[in-house]
């Protein structure tokens, strides 16, 4: 069965990737939405090669800076990224975009799922919650209803950790397991440098994570 994968390279969509992969064939696609962290995108590269999807596509919706104009600290330079939850980290619908885009692919390759790597610790992002993920999946099967109908289309699930109640700390478990030292490559920063911050929400989430997971973090941070 084929799945189109939503694919940061961040530490959730790599171990999602590393735990579906021999359930499905995997198509990445990443976003590139203006994101101040933009080193995501060349990790979410090289992590696509080892994990060994089928194909791999690079979006460019920069245009959505532009949209979240002076209310996102993830796009949004003169904005200081916190330390932790704020909602100026909530991109406005960010899934829903990214999720309506992967599912335009979805429909095309006959995939049967389409999946992003949102989880129980995600709960503070509405378009991370299953609810959401539910009845969007609804509206976009509604979108193609008569393709479907036709047999030209297959009907669409969107699935996330989330919604099988896997929290970050049971990703990281799943993914070290299989890929070993290859998992501290991720990128979880909020920033843009050569090493993690290890100050932003993203980074002290990602400490949390390894911590909880009693695996030894070996990620460079500043």
């Amino acid at each position: 069965m084929r799945a189109i994968i939503i694919f940061s390279g961040g530490l959730d969509s790599v171990c999602t990737a590393v735990y579906l992969r021999k359930q499905y064939d995997l198509y990445g696609i990443t976003f590139s939405y203006g994101q101040k962290a933009s080193k995501e995108v060349k990790v979410a590269q090289q992590f696509s090669k080892l994990l060994k999807f089928r194909e791999h596509k690079i979006v460019d919706i920069k245009f959505m800076k532009d949209l979240y104009e002076n209310t996102n600290a993830l796009t949004n330079s003169k904005i200081t990224i916190p330390s932790k939850f704020d909602y100026s980290i909530v991109a406005p619908i960010r899934n829903a975009i990214f999720l309506s885009i992967a599912s335009a692919w979805a429909f095309s390759k006959q995939a049967d799922i389409v999946i992003y790597g949102a989880h129980t610790g995600d709960m503070k992002y509405p378009d991370c919650r299953p609810s959401f993920a539910r009845l969007f999946a609804k509206a976009l099967n509604e979108g193609e209803i008569d393709g479907i109908n036709l047999g030209l289309r297959k009907k669409i699930k969107i699935w996330s950790p989330f919604m099988d109640n896997l929290s970050k700390t049971d990703l990281l478990k799943k993914g070290y397991k299989e890929v070993g030292e290859q998992i501290f490559k991720s990128w979880s920063c909020y920033g843009n440098g050569k090493i993690h911050c290890g100050k932003c929400e993203s980074c002290n989430n990602r400490k949390l994570a390894f911590l909880k997971s009693k695996i030894a973090d070996k990620t460079r941070y500043i």
